[in-house]
């Protein structure tokens, strides 16, 4: 295992795997994503359906349900009832969420880049107050060029936004490239907590795992243009130019 313990101050002169694998974070706001997902916790389970290319009734459905769990019911129905749920699945965020400083630790087939949590316009209330408290942690595969995992926790217990203390808190993201056109999608999402008001301890699980997807874009004049950029990158590449 190897520690170089590299700290970059900026994004300026990022090294080559750490670019490319936030270029293909990058994803056009184009893209649109067919998928079936699953979403889980300890007492249910639920598979939806979606597809943008149906009509909006439609387009979100629910295809297998087992145990009971309002609250995931709960977060089920916010997606579903979204403009359009497969913008969860792009990461299109994560340069801006890296901040400025970066920590990076080559572990030979993975590198670490370790990082402060910097808001989005994507982050909720909840998000932004998180974020200000937990540890992040990037790993990409730098033979690739590609994201493998977004990891946050939280190193000590703290006072919850509501009360009571949130006593752990740990939060990943799985990202794999869409065989098609190589962009970083979100594959899988992990949420464990634990939390204590007054006498009662209440422990939480919940994930999200794609189970199928197909990625395409809005018209075929965007992705035509998405193929004609990507391939002045890759002779961009070859030939030197930065």
């Amino acid at each position: 295992m190897v520690n170089t313990g590299l700290f970059l101050l900026g994004l300026m002169s990022l090294p080559t795997p750490v670019e490319a694998a936030l270029a293909a974070a990058d994803t056009p706001g184009t893209v649109r994503a067919a998928f079936d997902v699953e979403l889980k916790s300890d007492e249910a389970v639920r598979v939806f359906s979606y597809d943008p290319r149906l009509p909006m009734d439609a387009a979100w459905t629910l295809t297998f349900a087992e145990g009971e769990d309002a609250y995931l019911d709960e977060l089920a129905a916010h997606w579903g009832a979204e403009l359009a749920p497969d913008g969860r699945l792009l990461p299109d965020d994560l340069r801006a969420s890296l901040g400025e400083d970066l920590e990076i630790e080559d572990f030979g087939a993975a590198w670490r880049l370790g990082f402060e949590h910097t808001p989005s316009a994507n982050d909720g209330e909840f998000d932004l107050w998180v974020g200000a408290r937990v540890e992040a942690a990037a790993w990409l595969s730098p033979e690739t060029g590609q994201f493998l995992r977004i990891d946050y926790h939280l190193p000590r217990p703290v006072r919850g936004p509501e009360g009571g203390r949130i006593l752990t808190y740990e939060q990943s993201y799985f990202l794999e490239p869409d065989p098609v056109y190589g962009l970083s999608m979100i594959s899988a999402f992990s949420l464990s907590f634990s939390a204590k008001a007054g006498w009662k301890t209440v422990r939480q699980s919940y994930s999200m795992r794609v189970l199928k997807l197909e990625v395409f874009f809005a018209t075929p004049d965007d992705e035509t243009m998405f193929l004609e950029a990507q391939a002045e990158r890759r002779i961009g590449g070859r030939s030197g130019i930065q």
